[in-house]
């Protein structure tokens, strides 16, 4: 067997191949696509042994619970924007009540139109800190959704704040009405004696009667003028079963001759609160009370605070 080579140049070489020289050859001729074969096939088993079905299913598992949980965020990001939503609802309808509250307070209380403004931002201001660099200068940006929370939130703890002290000058506003000491001791009865000098109906003689009687049925309600502390609840000579209050700044009354005392020492009582039952105990010639009124320990004549109708 003779093969003749030929190169770019057009030379040409010969070989001359004996009977085993020809059975290598054939031989090598042949396992060439006997290897190419058997390599193609060991290729494709790895490939089989690494994208197998049981892989697949492996990936496929995967992906769905990654959608899965993708669902799960989605949803719960949903949700807490449904709940973001209500919060700022209720904050707002809060905000809008306590605004006509803090109106209807400000009307009530008769204070002067300014002091309390409700359904206007509070007044602020201040000077600019020349100590924080560029602060002046720092682009706007819009309000986000958790800021207008907490912006609503600012505004209702100012709002509160402001009804805490409107609560306060309205306590305190009311303290003093209570004590302010006005009108008649009686629910139901006339002035029998006033105050001055008079004739005792005991002896006849001239005296002087330092409070004011009003007479009515036995067991008629006593009241007191002025809110205040009990400073006595018991028998007292001349005055019978006889009750003392005292309302502060220097004023105190008595109310005497009572069948009984529904107050005891020590109790405070509000204004206009029940605090006996008429009666005639003590120096007296029928059913009726004998109402005092002391300042700054002297007594006064009643009747001008009797004739008042409060504050």
């Amino acid at each position: 067997m003779k093969i003749i080579l030929v190169n770019e140049r057009g030379a040409t070489r010969s070989f001359n191949f004996g009977g085993l020289s020809k059975a290598l050859l054939g031989l090598c001729l042949l396992g060439l696509p006997v290897g190419a074969f058997l390599l193609g096939t060991n290729l494709s088993v790895v490939e089989t042994d690494l994208f197998d079905a049981r892989t697949a299913k492996a990936w496929e598992r995967a992906l769905r619970k990654q959608q899965e949980e993708i669902g799960a965020a989605d949803r719960a990001a949903r949700e807490q924007l449904v709940a973001l939503t209500v919060k700022l609802a209720e904050l707002q309808a809060r905000l809008t009540r306590l605004d006509a509250l803090g109106e209807r307070l400000t009307a009530v209380a008769n204070l002067d139109e300014g002091e309390f403004q409700f359904g206007t931002p509070p007044a602020l201001g201040g000077p600019e800190d020349p100590q924080i660099a560029g602060a002046s200068e720092l682009p706007y940006q819009s309000p986000g959704f958790l800021d207008v929370i907490d912006d609503l939130s600012h505004q209702i703890d100012d709002r509160q704040m402001q009804l805490e002290m409107l609560e306060s000058l309205m306590a305190n506003l009311k303290l003093e009405d209570e004590q302010f000491i006005a009108g008649r001791p009686i629910t139901k009865g006339w002035m029998s004696s006033r105050y001055g000098y008079r004739t005792d109906p005991f002896s006849g003689r001239r005296t002087w009667h330092k409070g004011v009687d009003f007479a009515g049925k036995m067991g008629s309600d006593v009241v007191s003028v002025a809110a205040g502390v009990v400073t006595w609840a018991d028998e007292r000579h001349g005055y019978g079963q006889l009750v003392e209050i005292n309302h502060g700044n220097g004023y105190s009354t008595r109310y005497g001759h009572n069948r009984a005392l529904e107050v005891g020492l020590g109790d405070v009582v509000r204004k206009g609160q029940v605090i006996a039952q008429m009666g005639s105990s003590g120096r007296s010639t029928g059913p009726h009370v004998h109402f005092e009124i002391f300042k700054n320990n002297r007594a006064v004549d009643p009747a001008s605070y009797i004739r008042r109708t409060g504050r």
